[in-house]
Order: C-alpha cells, then structure tokens, then sequence
C-alpha cells in the first residue's frame, strides 16, 4: 500500500513502516466521537490523514480543556507504545476526517524491535507535553484575542487548511472562556480582516495579521516543533 497522508508516517523509514504497515487500518474520524477516554486502556493509536484530534482534560465539574492536538502531523495514542498503556487524557474527535489505525499491540511491538521507531515515539510525546505546558502558561497569561489567535493557527496547521469548521461551544470549551467572549473576539477579529466569521466556520484571510496578533506561543511551539524533529546531522 502507499503511505497514508499523515506526516508522522511518511517521516518512517521503510524498515519502521513496514512493521506498521500490514497492521494499518483505514478508519473513519466522526466528529464528537471519543476514541478513548481518560485513564481508559488505549486500544488504538489513530495516525489522522484529514481532520484533527483534540486531547482533553476533563475537571470534577464537566469543564474541559484542550491540552493538545494533532491532524496529518501526528498520532493519537503514541503512549500506548512506550508503556503508557493508559489515557493521561480524553482524545476527542473535534473535525471530522479519516485516519490510518494500528492496534496498541502492534505499536509497542513496533518501539520494541526498532530503536529508530521508539526514538520518533519519544519525540512525538515530548511535542504534546510541550503543547500541554505552552497551552497552560498561556490561558493563564495572555488575553483571549492573543489566544484564540493561537489556537485557529494551530488548527489551520493541524488541519493544513484556512477553512476551519469549529463551533463555538468548543472553542468557549478549548480556551477556558464564555461562549460570549469567544463571538466578541471572532467578531473583532474580522472587523480587523484577519477572518471572516460565521457560526461554526473560520476562515483565515490574513495569515501574516493573525501572526503579527496571535501571542507568542505559537511561534514558540513551532520552533520546539522543529528542534524536535529536524534531520539527524
């Protein structure tokens, strides 16, 4: 088979690909829908081709917020490879798409014949605690119009697309903030023609602007991004 549209496994060499590759599954990516829960076992590791997988932490009172995500990039459920065997967190289907699946069995079989493939694994795990610690110390410092500036970004790059399908009552959810407060702050956000804004759709009409806007964790979670997983010398 050719390799599926995801980034983390066209970065394999054809020795790690073809562990995985008798074992992939196409599998359908509907929205809303859990793929395993927090401190469930994970059975699936999801490697998304189109779409975007959110992970969330859920609090005592049925608030959540995101702490993570990952599209073509990267995988849902990579612990499960490295003896993590159970969810830290809630992996949510957030925009419909697809994805190749591999069971968690296969996965660890995978890290534990190849040293190349754990040492991906490892760097990709690295990048979602980054992602956590930056999404953290920014809903705690920064205002809602540099955040949400954040977060569109890394979807539209998750997503590789400027057309962003979201409701509000998720993002209200994935940021920390009132419902109202994220129409006020998509609403600003157009008048300055950064997007245009309707209910349930985004779409990024000035990408420098929404930089120049965004706060800088973005920028920051770019270049660890790329510290992480630039070729070996």
């Amino acid at each position: 088979m050719s390799r599926p549209a995801n980034e983390f496994l066209s970065s394999l060499n054809e020795s790690d690909f073809e562990l995985l590759r008798p074992h992939l599954r196409e599998t359908k990516l509907d929205h809303a829908a859990v793929r395993y829960g927090e401190g469930e076992r994970i059975e699936r590791a999801y490697f998304p081709h189109a779409g975007m997988i959110s992970l969330v932490v859920t609090m005592a009172d049925g608030s959540r917020v995101e702490a993570g995500m990952m599209g073509q990039e990267g995988i849902a459920g990579s612990s499960a490879g490295l003896d993590g065997a159970h969810a830290a967190n809630t992996a949510i289907v957030q925009v419909a798409g697809l994805a190749s699946s591999v069971s968690s069995a296969t996965m660890k079989s995978a890290a534990e014949a190849s040293p190349s493939f754990r040492r991906l694994l490892y760097q990709h795990d690295q990048f979602l605690l980054i992602q956590a610690q930056q999404s953290a110390a920014c809903n705690a410092l920064h205002l809602v119009d540099e955040r949400l500036c954040r977060w569109i970004l890394r979807t539209r790059d998750a997503l590789k697309s400027d057309d962003i399908l979201l409701t509000q009552e998720f993002l209200s959810e994935m940021l920390g903030v009132r419902r109202t407060n994220v129409t006020l702050t998509a609403k600003h956000l157009q008048t300055a023609g950064l997007i245009n804004y309707r209910r349930g759709h985004i779409q990024i009409t000035d990408m420098e602007a929404m930089k120049e806007a965004s706060c800088e964790c973005y920028e920051a979670v770019n270049r660890q991004r790329e510290r992480l997983f630039a070729p070996a010398n």
